[in-house]
């Protein structure tokens, strides 16, 4: 298990069928000539994602037979996740290979985070895809090959269905897909698996095993185990017949897409979607708006029991103006009507000043500049400990010009702040008296007279996604 392994050639020296000829390795050939002149039409460099394995070895070889008179350089990233003990085996294996070829080799090692609740798959495919890309990225590679065929499109499919997905998820995975600059290619998704083992076995092709194929415990190998040969023997046409059915849901994906964008014309208002445009189409098309919304802003889709629930919430006409619902590590919520995607607010925090230009929040930096005659006098600044903290129960300000003393929230929601911002906005102290709220103004006792030295304070927002950290691109890499 684990080791490497050589198929014995169809017969004692079979000829290099080179990037077009025939048969299966002629076959492979030009599905990765076709997919290399379609995404690097003016040559380039692209990078082959080299498992070791029999799909990744036989995309190795058709990748350097295709690029021969292209003006395309082909390089290699094999990813090692330290997850078994044959790892720094299969590492050495495709080190060795790629040398035979003369094709360059980058290997990155990753550590998969377990987490509750995760699945390890998950988490080693999202290591994976981060690291190919980092090294694509690093050897100046525009492109990824990826080793995916018809049977993990038609396995794609299975699970999808069985999860309940609808048209986008049963178009499992794209041919062609770009993502954060890189063009992510499956040249082989039009092919079988038949082929491939057939190429490999005309080219007389080493490759390695890895042993976690065979465990039926991963939901995948299980439905390739069991069910999939039960599916050949009623469906000869398998895989193929649901790769064409993964086409047809795709193309519902991109007709749902396009609906969307139409009723979104009427109900898209800045970053946020209007409440009453929502509430007035039909529930398919308030899901369909939604569902596309929510992916726009970099979320996943929620569940479907969630999405009506979200709908419900949303398009109720006695809704809250507050209403605020968590998904996906943001928060969705009404404000002034209309339907915004925002990160959810920090912890209450609090930091000493003790003069620095800027103070640095889990959320943005709060700037301190001179100004005469504006902000902060700087006598009350120097008088008493200051600080900077979020909002507290019962806060009062008194702007320059106004004769009453009000509460904090109030002025906020009339100054049109949103509801999750509010608690969040820097307060500055001097001593136990608030002296200034960020965006809002500086209280009449603290603020500089005409001609005096002042401090203004410039709240700079942290751009969203930057504190509850990125959003997975949603490449899928098997």
């Amino acid at each position: 298990m684990g080791g490497s392994r050589r198929s014995p050639p169809a017969d004692p020296g079979p000829a290099d069928p080179g990037p077009a000829g025939s048969g299966s390795a002629g076959r492979l050939r030009s599905a990765v000539a076709a997919a290399l002149a379609a995404a690097l039409p003016g040559g380039g460099t692209a990078a082959v994602a080299l498992s070791g394995g029999r799909d990744s070895i036989a995309l190795l070889d058709a990748a350097v037979a295709s690029a021969q008179g292209a003006r395309v350089r082909v390089v290699a990233i094999h990813v090692d996740h330290g997850l078994s003990a044959n790892a720094g085996r299969w590492s050495a294996f495709c080190a060795d290979t790629c040398a035979a070829l003369g094709v360059e080799l980058a290997i990155r090692r990753v550590q998969v985070a377990r987490r509750p609740r995760a699945s390890l798959e998950a988490l080693a495919r999202d290591a994976r895809h981060a690291a190919l890309g980092d090294a694509a990225r690093e050897c100046a590679a525009s492109a990824v090959l990826l080793a995916h065929h018809a049977d993990d499109q038609a396995e794609t499919l299975l699970l999808q269905l069985l999860r309940g997905g609808g048209p986008r998820g049963l178009a499992a995975m794209p041919a062609a897909q770009a993502v954060d600059g890189i063009l992510w290619l499956r040249p082989f998704l039009g092919l079988p698996r038949a082929d491939i083992d057939a190429c490999v076995t005309e080219l007389g092709l080493a490759f390695v095993e890895d042993e976690s194929n065979a465990q039926p415990a991963h939901r995948r190998n299980a439905l390739r185990l069991r069910v999939v040969p039960a599916l050949r023997e009623i469906a000869p046409g398998y895989p193929l017949t649901l790769v064409r059915a993964a086409g047809l849901q795709a193309d519902a994906a991109l007709l749902a897409d396009d609906l969307a964008r139409i009723d979104a014309q009427g109900a898209r208002e800045g970053p946020g979607l209007d409440r009453a445009a929502l509430a007035a189409l039909p529930a398919p098309r308030a899901r369909n708006l939604l569902r596309w919304f929510l992916r726009s802003r970099g979320l996943p889709a929620p569940s479907a029991a969630r999405l009506a629930e979200m709908l419900r919430q949303f398009r109720a006409a006695d809704a809250s103006p507050t209403l605020c619902i968590a998904h996906a590590g943001s928060e969705v919520s009404l404000h002034r009507g209309r339907v915004i995607v925002h990160d959810p607010p920090p912890p209450p925090y609090a930091r000493d000043w003790t003069g620095e230009p800027a103070i640095v929040l889990p959320h943005g930096r709060l700037l301190f500049t001179p100004e005469a005659g504006a902000g902060i006098a700087e006598h009350h600044l120097g008088g008493a400990p200051t600080s900077i903290c979020s909002g507290r129960p019962g806060e009062r300000l008194q702007l320059p010009g106004r004769r009453l003393r009000r509460a904090v929230a109030d002025l906020l929601r009339e100054a049109g702040v949103p509801h999750w911002e509010r608690e969040a906005l820097p307060r500055v102290y001097c001593g136990p008296q608030l002296a200034a709220v960020a965006t809002l103004g500086v209280d009449a006792a603290f603020a500089a007279a005409a001609g005096e030295s002042g401090l203004a304070p410039d709240w700079q927002p942290a751009a969203r996604g930057t504190a509850s950290g990125s959003r997975r691109s949603g490449v899928d890499v098997l």
